[in-house]
């Protein structure tokens, strides 16, 4: 059986699930750009697993791998990933599949955010015209992305006034907020492209470097937590590398496009 489950005050781990269970923290971008829905099928039916998706940020993850409330975690800011790693959280990190992060808004682009160079030309053009925006503002993965221009672009949000709306959601609700206020967005690729509720939004710029988006995958340290399901998780790394996910994850497009790029090394 695979179990999704939306991150709604998560319990401790004994209680939702059976000794035979590998609960697995994922992003919402993964989530919501369908490749779950491809990949899951493939995993229960050579492995055996009962898999438990708990579909949060990045930050809550990371946090709930502290905790030692799942056994592995699926998300993308390597930075974050490291520590994780360097703190005896995880055993270690292994790279699995990447794409990149978008800025989307609407048609008629306020901004001109459509003729810049470089993201944080884009994201200084959006500041400058106090365009409305929607940020995850949910220490995501996207979030941390996000800071990370905005960083480069030398502004800071802190600052920012009612243009700036932070919904503090996933990756879907953030995209639907910003559909609902014809609004600019950072998205993961993904998303944007398995999105159904688009309006009048359109992709509007691509292609910096800085929006590189890889995806990794990290097993808990069972010296921390002695009741992970180590051994599992490992099981499920190896299968996240084979021949077979790569083709699965490479193969998967909507409209022609393509989602994920798989990167795993041996």
């Amino acid at each position: 059986m695979i179990r999704s489950l939306v991150f709604a005050g998560f319990l401790c781990s004994a209680s939702l699930a059976q000794s035979d269970t590998l609960k697995l923290a994922v992003t919402t971008s993964f989530e919501n750009s369908g490749l779950a829905d491809v990949l899951l099928p493939e995993i229960e039916a050579d492995l055996g697993i009962d898999l438990q998706l708990l579909v949060v940020g990045t930050g809550q993850a990371l946090r709930l791998g502290e905790a030692g409330d799942v056994d592995a975690i699926l998300v993308h800011s390597r930075a974050s990933e490291e520590a994780f790693v360097a703190d005896g959280f995880g055993t270690h990190r292994r790279e699995i599949m990447y794409n990149d992060f978008v800025l989307i808004g609407p048609k008629s682009d306020k901004a001109q955010i459509g003729a810049t160079s470089d993201a944080a030309e884009s994201l200084q053009r959006i500041a400058d015209a106090q365009a409305t925006y929607v940020s995850r503002g949910d220490d995501s993965g996207t979030h941390k992305a996000e800071l990370k221009v905005w960083q480069i672009a030398e502004r800071e949000p802190a600052t920012f006034g009612s243009w700036y709306n932070a919904v503090g959601a996933g990756m879907g609700a953030a995209l639907n907020t910003a559909s609902a206020l014809n609004a600019y967005i950072l998205s993961d690729r993904a998303s944007w492209l398995n999105f159904k509720n688009k309006g009048d939004l359109v992709l509007l710029f691509s292609g910096d470097p800085v929006l590189f988006n890889q995806y990794a995958y990290l097993p808990v340290n069972p010296a921390k937590h002695p009741t992970v399901q180590y051994e599992m998780a490992m099981k499920l790394e190896e299968w996240l590398h084979s021949d077979k996910s790569a083709a699965l994850i490479n193969n998967y497009q909507i409209n022609g496009e393509t989602l994920f790029v798989f990167n795993g090394q041996e």
